[in-house]
């Protein structure tokens, strides 16, 4: 069997989202076109870290090209999408390894994330090299989502990305760990009430 690459060019909607609500929130990377939906799901840090990379390399591409690139640089209003993630939402794999790249030809941003695979192996060198092999297999490889988007689709998908991880649950103020609905032990009091 072939390996199972979902792949959209210029899709219709590509997006962050979460499903749960704060604290036990799960999150996924979700593309649509043409009636057709790859939803994966990745860790929170897993979409801040796409976001904010895809942004210092939009950042790079405006640079290089002297400010000629198509690429705006901050997410137009226009483009600002709020809807929920297209239901049901069914996850094709886990992500474990992401990608990034500007296609300068095409002027075109690749965002590949690949599924997480487990591997053994006897040395750190020989599974780092395992690893590579695996990613490198076109015919065997994990499962992949691959994305081209244009440099304004890519600044939306990173301001959304960004503002899906910090609408999570509200730091504390002493502590700044999260604050739970049912609340909150806080280890900067120590057990002892703070006199003003």
């Amino acid at each position: 069997m072939s390996r199972q690459v979902f792949f959209y060019d210029a899709p219709d909607r590509f997006v962050a989202g979460t499903v749960g609500l704060p604290g036990r929130r799960s999150f996924y990377l979700q593309a649509t076109a043409a009636g057709r939906t790859t939803s994966v799901a990745l860790e929170k840090t897993q979409v801040a870290a796409l976001a904010e990379r895809i942004d210092e390399l939009l950042d790079e591409v405006v640079r290089r090209s002297g400010g000629n690139a198509p690429v705006p640089a901050v997410s137009p209003a226009e483009l600002s999408d709020t809807a929920p993630l297209e239901s049901p939402v069914e996850e094709e794999f886990r992500v474990g390894t992401m990608a990034l790249a500007w296609d300068g030809e095409d002027e075109r941003m690749i965002v590949e994330a690949q599924a997480l695979v487990e591997l053994e192996a006897d040395s750190d060198e020989d599974l780092a090299d395992a690893e590579e092999r695996l990613l490198q297999d076109d015919e065997n490889g994990p499962p992949m989502l691959r994305v081209r988007l244009t440099g304004t689709m890519a600044r939306a998908f990173a301001k959304r990305a960004l503002e899906v991880v910090n609408a999570g649950r509200p730091p504390c103020p002493l502590c700044s760990l999260p604050l739970d609905p049912e609340g909150h032990v806080c280890p900067r009091q120590n057990g002892y009430r703070r006199d003003a």
